[in-house]
């Protein structure tokens, strides 16, 4: 769609970006905060559909760990069954300063766990809290959602509006952006995934694809923005592309259908459903009129990203602008706010803090500490 012409250097890009926040027309931005004083004050918890079926050659554990990044901890179970990290399986990457709990699986055909693995991995800092079996690898992406225990400190317990906003962000919703751990330090993933798509994606730079998901990412949240500062992020417009809430069925509605776009309007403010961003790619999944517009135009700043990721082969899919919480509360204790919600899997809960107070994690020029 683009002249291959195009290079890295017509994609003139600012970083820190400005995103905005969606609260702060009405309350002003938020007050300053701390969410990470102790691993203890961030916990997330793995929510899956299915349990292991008891049998089969790999070992699943459920597992809690503190302070340990999820590659920390496969290497450490690899280590202690004397087999690869490849045949070790995960769904979701979790943070490290936290106390995270999440299933992990570990192929071992034919023989039995390593005498005394439980005893070995905490000493590690895995304790294990379950374990069955099951005939298939643990697979990326195949949970469900996360559960989030969250304590906030300092400004932001005494803040008259933090409440107010709380309220708002379950009534409403919260934008969906991608967390600024994706992007690295100063954006350093994404000016690496610049020079790699410039001159042509290969496997062997980006084993894991962490640069075309930063790629991906950034014009996701772009698109975002967009949508937030027209005040459109949250209500579909002609020829959308929208998502069911919890599930990843997405269906468009025709730019000329305006009875159908009044219906999925009223769905949307009760939350059913939400607008659909584009992760850019190959494919058909294109919204069209008023929403496809707003879509190209976004798009069209970066054309030596959007063509580098089509080079490289990705398929164009579909992520929510908005989040609805699952199941969410705030309690005070004496010194904190102690917020608690779940989320589908491949959200943030820093774009949830983000609304709530201001730190410098938050910021995507300083990226979260569990990266």
């Amino acid at each position: 769609m683009r002249e291959a012409a195009a290079t890295h250097a017509q994609d003139a890009i600012d970083w820190p970006p400005a995103w905005p926040r969606v609260l702060d027309d009405a309350f002003g931005p938020p007050p300053a905060g701390d969410y990470r004083a102790a691993p203890e004050d961030f916990r997330v918890e793995e929510l899956l559909d299915f349990a292991p079926e008891g049998q089969g050659e790999h070992l699943w554990l459920f597992i809690e760990k503190r302070d340990l990044t999820t590659a920390m901890a496969v290497r450490e179970l690899a280590r202690c069954c004397e087999v690869s990290p490849r045949v070790v399986g995960y769904a979701g990457m979790k943070d490290r300063v936290a106390v995270t709990r999440q299933w992990l699986s570990v192929q071992l055909p034919g023989r039995e766990a390593p005498e005394g693995l439980i005893e070995r991995l905490a000493e590690r800092g895995l304790r294990v809290l379950d374990q069955a079996r099951h005939p298939r690898k643990l697979k990326r992406g195949v949970h469900r959602a996360n559960r989030f225990a969250l304590r906030l400190t300092g400004a932001v317990v005494t803040d008259a509006g933090v409440e107010a906003r709380w309220q708002r962000l379950c009534r409403e919703g919260v934008a969906n952006y991608f967390g600024p751990q994706r992007f690295g330090p100063h954006g350093r993933n994404l000016q690496r995934a610049r020079a790699v798509l410039a001159r042509g994606w290969r496997k062997r730079d980006d084993r894991d694809g962490m640069l075309l998901s930063a790629a991906r990412s950034f014009l996701f949240n772009e698109l975002l923005a967009e949508r937030i500062r027209d005040g459109s992020w949250a209500t579909p417009l002609p020829g959308e592309v929208v998502m069911l809430d919890g599930s990843a069925s997405q269906f468009g509605v025709a730019p000329d259908d305006a009875e159908a776009l009044i219906e999925l309007r009223e769905r949307a403010a009760r939350l059913d459903l939400h607008p659909a961003g584009v992760l850019w790619g190959v494919g058909d999944s294109r919204a069209a009129g008023e929403a496809g517009a707003r879509e190209a135009a976004v798009m069209a700043r970066y054309p030596a990203l959007c063509d580098g990721l089509e080079k490289a082969g990705v398929r164009l899919a579909r992520r929510a602008l908005r989040l609805r919480l699952g199941e969410p509360t705030l309690t005070r204790d004496d010194d904190a706010l102690c917020l608690s919600f779940s989320l589908p899997r491949g959200a943030f809960a820093t774009a949830v803090l983000r609304e709530l107070i201001a730190h410098p994690t938050l910021d995507p020029a300083s990226p979260d500490r569990s990266s």
